[in-house]
C-alpha cells in the first residue's frame, strides 16, 4: 500500500502547482482600450474677441490642438467671407507653423428655411465657406438642419434639407471639404429626424457632427445606434461641470467604435480667466476619456 506522507503531499502540490505556471503565465490580460479621439476647440463664445494669433497662443497652452472658427458674428479672429485672398493665405500659413490645426469652419447656415430665396442664399452663402475652409487650411464646415416648420409637413422640411446638402456635398468634395451638419434645432436634436435626413442624403463627404443635445425623451444610446456610421470627424461639447448630458456614455460608445475625432469644446458660461477655465475643461475630458479606456 502506497502511503502518502505528509511531506509527499506538500511535494506532490507544488510539483503540480508549478506545471499549473506555464499555462497561467501565457493568459493573455485583457487589451486596454486606445483612444483616438482629441481634444479642441471652437472659437464660440470664448474666442470671440482673440486674433488668430492669441487663439493659436491660448490653445497651445490648453493643449486644444485642433480649433473650428466661428464666422458670421464679427469675431476678432476676421476669418470671414470678405477675407482677402492674401490674408487667407496668412491665416493658413499661421496655422501650419504652429502645434494647433485649423480644424474647419462653423457657419451658421441652415438649410429649414420655407421661403426658396433664403434657402437658395443659405445654401449659396455655405458655398462660400467651402472655400473659405479649403483656403485658410480647414477640412470642412459646420451647418445647421434646423428646425420642423409651422404649417410644413415634417417630412418635407426633411426631404428639403437632405436635396440642400446633397447640392452642398457635391460642390464640397471638388474642394475636399466635409460638410458637418450639427444635430442643432427642433429637427436636428432629434437623432431619429437626424437619421431620416441622411438616409436622403448620397454625398459621401457630408457627415454628422453630434453637440451635446439630446430631444426630450430620447436615449441616447439608442439613437447614436442610428446615426454612428454617418459620423464626421468632429463634435462639439458644452462644459463638462454643467448640464446633464450623458458625455461618459457618448465617450464610451465612440470609444467602442474607434471614433478618431475632434471633440471641440463650445462654450457660453461668464468665466474670470477663459484660457484657465479652457485648460480645466481639458482636465475634465481626459477624466472623461480615462474612465472610457479603464472599463
Amino acid at each position: 500500500m502506497n502511503t502518502l506522507t505528509r511531506r509527499g503531499f506538500f511535494s506532490r502540490s507544488i510539483e503540480g502547482g508549478a506545471g499549473l505556471i506555464p499555462f497561467r503565465s501565457g493568459v493573455a490580460a485583457p487589451a486596454k482600450r486606445v483612444s483616438k479621439m482629441r481634444f479642441g476647440f471652437t472659437s464660440y463664445q470664448w474666442g470671440s474677441d482673440w486674433d488668430v494669433p492669441t487663439t493659436i497662443a491660448n490653445c497651445t497652452k490648453a493643449k486644444a490642438f485642433g480649433v473650428e472658427l466661428r464666422t458670421s458674428s464679427n469675431y476678432a479672429h476676421g476669418v470671414e467671407l470678405s477675407l482677402p485672398d492674401a490674408q487667407r493665405r496668412e491665416v493658413k500659413k499661421r496655422f501650419a507653423d504652429s502645434p494647433v490645426k485649423l480644424v474647419g469652419i462653423a457657419s451658421g447656415e441652415r438649410f429649414d428655411w420655407p421661403d426658396p430665396a433664403k434657402l437658395n442664399a443659405a445654401i449659396e452663402s455655405a458655398k462660400g465657406h467651402v472655400k473659405l475652409s479649403q483656403d485658410v487650411g480647414g477640412s470642412g464646415v459646420r451647418v445647421f438642419p434646423n428646425d420642423f416648420q409651422k404649417d410644413v409637413p415634417q417630412e418635407k422640411t426633411i426631404e428639403q434639407i437632405s436635396r440642400a446638402l446633397n447640392i452642398l456635398g457635391k460642390y464640397a468634395a471638388d474642394f475636399g471639404q466635409q460638410i458637418r451638419l450639427e444635430n442643432h434645432g427642433s429637427l436636428g436634436t432629434s437623432l431619429v429626424a437626424l437619421r431620416k435626413v441622411m438616409d436622403g442624403v448620397d454625398q459621401p463627404n457630408v457627415r454628422i457632427k453630434l453637440n451635446g443635445s439630446l430631444q426630450k425623451g430620447e436615449d441616447f444610446a439608442q439613437g447614436f445606434q442610428l446615426v454612428k456610421k454617418f459620423l464626421g470627424d468632429t463634435l462639439h461639447f458644452h462644459e463638462l461641470n454643467r448640464g446633464d448630458f450623458p458625455y461618459q456614455l457618448q465617450s464610451d460608445l465612440l470609444m467602442d467604435i474607434g471614433w478618431a475625432g475632434w471633440w471641440l469644446l463650445e462654450t457660453s458660461t461668464k468665466v474670470p480667466d477663459r484660457l484657465q477655465a479652457l485648460i480645466e475643461q481639458r482636465g475634465m475630458w481626459e477624466g472623461l476619456i480615462a474612465k472610457s479606456r479603464s472599463r
